[in-house]
């Protein structure tokens, strides 16, 4: 998601905006003018339960229906003293919670104002005063100035009637190479590429068509003139609708998919509706043929033992490939929202392997697949009890004062905060730290921050966070999977439609897109924290903006020497935001650019001798003056960063004949019994 976006607006979570009569009805704007006081400011969620949250009433019969039905329509739309426009979308038992809330913590009148004349008690002060009541109040605020926002968003004459000119010069164009020299009509798109379309004039005149109409789309699009955000919220929205609309993605309209099915006397879309209705089935689109991979049989597979587990996580270690092995143990942290075998697939694109390899006793954080036992966890949780732990006890078992530690995507992120949290008790246990395609600073978040603003954050939090009935609840991996899935339809949605269900075609097996397809659930407390305190607020790299295990958090303590490497086609974590990082951390830092995104620049091993990496030898207070001086390689970043690792893994010592400890002894084989949870 490489690209220059707009700041998110952080202020904007932390004010509240002046357009709220937005999401009131005027009869209440009218009242509310005369009642409503200074904005209560909104309570961070904390994150473990507070006495609020846990005296917080449960579901219970809705409220009494009002007398008169104008009282009763306004019921059906107002809480806590203000219109919910999009109550309607809440699910039920939101719905009927909210109510049961407002009916027991004060009396309120039908339209959300206090009774007639009734004095302002302690309860009626509660209510006002009610976590819910604002968060609910801060999401209003934020749709109202969302849709305002939309609505302001306008195009330049000019520029629309050029972009109108345009267009009917062009398809005038098509339409005449259509009618007298149709044979030239070749639409420059992979999704066309097929001899059918080229050889059938119709299906040529179609494709070039969609896609001068894509273009146009696209252009007008950007355009927009307005709020940053809103016009990127368009941009992605059409390019959305754009990618759905493709006629090669319609049996009626695509003359390959039609010639295989002749060819075949049907089986072909016999076939497709199969694929289809397993996928159905399992719960998610088929990206590889799955039915080829078994973790721990051809994914997963370097020998080792599990040697410790909790609820979060269990602790792996690896057996060394070496008779010596650095003194200084090596311990690997990924993602939370992914499974760890990315780090370690097949032994010729394992990462542990080749650290394995270069003579280091390797550890890795295998993280659990939530499930309700878990849907109250919170951030801090997974640090102290997750991170911290795991480093603790990597250092127990080999006797080391220190570890190199390696934190991948939000890995990344929690094994930073980890050791903030730990430098602000006066312990430094990192004699290292490598970060991979990680956010530390989230000014610019790429396509994905048009996803986050308060009033998607506030939803999150009132369903599966902690101001949910609950208090918790689970983020499922099949949303998070859809969402990056989406962030590139083409190749990871339309390409398997097609494929997949129009011509009956079995995915290839690729061990990486069996891996993506290997979703993991997330605590609800613990996601929603992420989402407010990083995407939304970006309270991480501020000092002291943030408290985490009741330790305000600083990155500038983190002092120790720190290798950071972006892919430079990263639509996750785009490559100058993990720059940013440079400016986060105080210790001495090595920044390497490699190419190609997210996932496929990092798996990236030498003896495929695949793409290239860019190293400098300074690093200039921006990413534009960083790769102006920067020099390409061929090849692997990994040998670069193994040779760096090397001067911060101590001595050699004899490798050990056995995993674990007397105090941790070996619970079961690796990969153990967490990886192999499903979603």
């Amino acid at each position: 998601m490489a690209g220059s976006q707009p700041s998110r607006g952080k202020a904007a979570a932390t004010k509240r905006n002046a357009d709220s009569q937005l999401s009131l009805t005027p009869e209440q704007a009218a009242s509310a003018a005369g009642t409503s006081g200074k904005k209560v400011a909104r309570k961070a969620a904390p994150a473990k339960k507070t006495a609020a949250a846990q005296s917080a009433p449960q579901k219970s019969a809705a409220p009494e229906q009002a007398a008169t039905t104008d009282h009763n329509e306004a019921a059906n739309s107002s809480l806590f003293g203000f219109t919910l426009p999009f109550a309607s979308g809440m699910p039920a038992s939101l719905q009927d919670w909210l109510s049961s809330a407002q009916k027991q913590l004060g009396q309120l009148g039908q339209v959300g104002q206090l009774a007639p004349m009734a004095p302002i008690t302690e309860a009626s002060q509660q209510v006002l005063n009610h976590p819910i009541k604002q968060a609910v109040e801060a999401m209003g605020q934020s749709l109202g100035a969302t849709l305002k926002s939309m609505a302001a968003l306008s195009i330049d004459s000019a520029a629309l009637k050029e972009i109108q000119d345009e267009y009917l010069k062009q398809a005038t164009s098509l339409w005449n190479s259509a009618l007298e020299k149709p044979e030239q009509l070749a639409p420059k798109d992979r999704r066309f590429a097929a001899p059918e379309w080229v050889s059938n004039p119709g299906s040529a005149f179609l494709a070039s068509m969609y896609l001068l109409n894509a273009r146009t789309l696209q252009r007008m699009a950007d355009s927009l003139k307005g709020d940053d955000k809103a016009r990127e919220r368009v941009r992605f929205a059409v390019q959305q609708w754009v990618d759905a609309a493709s006629p090669a993605n319609f049996l009626a309209l695509n003359p390959e998919v039609q010639k295989k099915a002749v060819e075949t006397r049907g089986e072909s879309l016999t076939q497709g509706m199969q694929l289809l209705l397993n996928d159905l089935k399992q719960g998610h689109m088929s990206l590889t043929d799955e039915s080829v991979f078994e973790v721990g049989r051809n994914v997963a597979t370097s020998e080792g033992s599990v040697v410790f587990e909790n609820p979060y996580l269990q602790l792996i270690e690896y057996k060394p490939l070496t008779d010596k092995v650095h003194e200084v143990p090596f311990l690997f942290v990924p993602p939370a929202i992914n499974k760890f075998y990315i780090l370690d697939l097949q032994p010729d694109n394992s990462l542990v392997r080749y650290l394995l390899s270069q003579g280091h006793r390797v550890f890795m954080v295998s993280w659990v697949n939530a499930d309700d036992s878990l849907a109250q966890s919170t951030w801090d949780d997974y640090i102290e009890d997750g991170v911290i732990k795991a480093i603790n006890v990597t250092r127990e078992i080999a006797g080391s004062e220190q570890v190199n530690a390696l934190g991948f995507c939000v890995g990344g992120t929690l094994l930073a905060t980890a050791l903030a949290v730990l430098a602000g008790r006066g312990e430094k246990p990192a004699a290292s730290m490598t970060l991979l395609t990680t956010f530390l600073d989230f000014t610019e978040t790429g396509t994905l921050d048009i996803f986050i603003d308060e009033a998607m954050v506030q939803m999150r939090e009132m369903t599966i966070g902690t101001l949910s009935p609950q208090q918790g609840g689970l983020m499922k991996g099949n949303e998070l999977a859809a969402t990056f899935s989406f962030l590139r339809a083409n190749d990871l949605v339309w390409n398997y439609v097609v494929g997949n269900y129009l011509k009956g075609e079995t995915p290839p097996a690729f061990d990486l897109l069996y891996w993506n397809s290997d979703s993991t659930n997330l605590p609800g407390p613990m996601y929603t924290w992420y989402l407010r305190n990083t995407y939304l607020e970006n309270k991480l790299c501020k000092p002291g903006a943030v408290t985490v295990c009741e330790q305000p958090l600083d990155m500038r303590l983190l002092d120790m020497p720190t290798f950071i490497y972006a892919s430079r086609e990263d639509h996750i974590v785009p490559w100058e935001s993990a720059y940013g990082s440079t400016k986060v951390l105080q210790g001495p830092m090595t920044f390497v650019l490699g190419a190609s995104g997210h996932i496929a620049g990092v798996i990236n091993p030498p003896s495929k001798n695949k793409r290239s990496y860019w190293t400098g030898s300074t690093l200039p207070a921006t990413s534009k003056d960083w790769f102006a001086q920067a020099t390409e390689n061929p090849g692997s970043w990994w040998p670069t960063w193994a040779k760096w690792l090397q001067g911060q893994a101590g001595g050699m010592v004899s490798a050990p004949k056995t995993q674990g400890s007397r105090q941790y002894p070996v619970i079961e084989a690796a990969p153990g019994r967490y990886v192999q949870r499903k979603a």
